[in-house]
């Protein structure tokens, strides 16, 4: 792939989310980033996208796919005979039998992914995790759980360099966990903490599968139980803020179809859980925007000789203004022949074809360039949707999700029907009765004076106070 020279960006990022044997998606990207000769300087992982982020940055540029592959390959399973033989076998129906090829084919992976994903769950992944043989136990978080991931740490020790991992210099890394006993979302960030695998697993440890891990005394768990992406603390980020360009990589997709069957439902059911909050995020940076813009446009209308005699307010311009945001979305896109386990689906045929989804994805973003471009001066916020190819800003957002409220409210109208009423308080929808005619009342006539026969009474404060 020819070399890609990219805007002047101070930071160049990548987001990588939970999604466990999804993760391969994220490493094929990665290779397609690092063909088009793009390094990211500032990682960010949850759950298996911390794994992913070490990796990268735990390692120097021409070694990083080849240690990505590696990982990848010792923690699937090997190739399946029997899944070659009879995949070799649908290949030799012929021209007109395409649509039974096809079928045959999904039929297939599907078959041989569930009992990958089988085997997971039963036996557990070589160098990642273990059954445990009394589990779930009880006692500490840190013993409780169905699987050991003790292996793990081996595994990581033997891909990852920590020296490098803990030099911000050479990659800034941020892997995301929850606390188990505050519930707070915390990050592990090699700015200001010295990384270890501990800190890898706890990103990854999702209950009740995988144990909570215990760092200096404190328990944590998957950083997917409370946010599944780590975008919003790349954009509060008030360290170093700077022009950024971002490439967020997702392996849940929020949108799809309904569901019409227990399996379905629990695929649905993840997709919807695990799946980024962009759109929460974009909204909030969306009026933010609006109101670095109002401030702007306040301190345009303060005379100009004032503005110079004091510098707070050219101090207060450059902070209302902020700094470029362009987050490039690479979503993985669910495939029919895939299930409710595909996180648990540790294949190596299956990782291959998920890494070369991402490989494929990170061609076609990176093969119109203009979706890197910095945004235009008045614009702080731009995402690029590489299935859509389309671009959307914040006073332009994309028109599928403007139209639909991140809240909405539902209320059923006098005729039956639906109300859709978005982020307000909702609104009567009956016809309001007709207002009675107002009553005509007498005049009333002025107290009378009160007399020495007849002492004025106590006003009711007055008589409260005194009861």
């Amino acid at each position: 792939m020819t070399k890609i020279q990219i805007p002047p960006y101070k930071k160049i990022a990548m987001i990588c989310q939970g999604g466990g044997a999804l993760g391969a998606y994220q490493a094929g990207v990665y290779e397609g980033l690092s063909n088009a000769g793009i390094q990211p300087n500032w990682v960010l992982g949850i759950s298996i996208g911390a794994i992913n982020a070490a990796l990268i940055a735990g390692n120097a540029p021409e070694k990083r796919v080849q240690h990505l592959h590696e990982f990848w390959e010792s923690i699937c399973r090997r190739p399946s005979l029997s899944a070659k033989a009879a995949f070799g076998t649908a290949d030799l129906l012929g021209t007109g039998l395409e649509s039974i090829q096809e079928m045959t084919k999904n039929f297939m992976t599907k078959t041989f992914g569930s009992y990958s994903a089988m085997m997971a769950i039963l036996e557990g992944q070589p160098g990642f995790f273990n059954p445990r043989p009394f589990a779930p136990g009880y006692g500490k978080p840190s013993d409780i759980s169905f699987y050991d991931t003790t292996p793990l740490i081996a595994t990581l020790e033997k891909y990852v360099d920590f020296d490098r991992l803990n030099d911000p210099s050479n990659m800034r890394v941020s892997l995301g966990a929850t606390n188990v006993r505050t519930g707070n979302f915390v990050y592990f960030d090699n700015r200001h903490t010295k990384l270890t695998p501990h800190h890898i697993l706890a990103s990854g440890s999702l209950p009740p599968g995988f144990p909570a891990t215990e760092i200096d005394g404190e328990f944590y768990w998957d950083g997917g139980c409370v946010s599944n992406t780590p975008l919003f603390y790349l954009m509060t980020d008030e360290i170093d803020r700077a022009d950024t360009l971002v490439f967020q990589v997702d392996l849940w997709s929020a949108k799809g179809e309904l569901p019409g069957n227990i399996f379905e439902v629990m695929e649905r059911q993840k997709d919807i859980q695990y799946s980024s909050r962009t759109r929460s995020i974009t909204d909030a940076v969306r009026n933010i925007h609006r109101m670095r813009q109002m401030l702007l446009a306040t301190l345009d209308r303060i005379p100009e000789s004032v503005r110079k005699a004091d510098p707070w307010f050219d101090h207060v311009a450059k902070q209302a203004f902020g700094s470029h945001y362009n987050v490039i979305q690479m979503i993985y896109q669910n495939k029919t022949n895939e299930g409710n386990y595909k996180d648990a689906e540790f294949s190596a045929e299956t990782m291959q074809r998920h890494w070369a989804v991402g490989l494929e994805d990170t061609r076609k973003t990176l093969s119109d360039t203009s979706c890197l471009n910095m945004p235009a001066k008045e614009e702080n916020f731009v995402t690029f949707d590489i299935h859509r190819k389309e671009r959307y800003t914040a006073e332009t957002p994309d028109p599928e999700q403007a139209s639909v409220p991140m809240y909405t409210y539902e209320s059923s109208d006098s005729h039956g029907g639906t109300n859709h009423n978005t982020g307000l308080p909702l609104e009567k929808t009956k016809p309001r009765a007709k207002q009675a005619p107002a009553r005509k009342t007498a005049a009333k006539k002025p107290a009378a004076k009160p007399t020495a026969s007849t002492p004025p009474k106590p006003s009711a404060k007055k008589a409260i106070a005194k009861g």
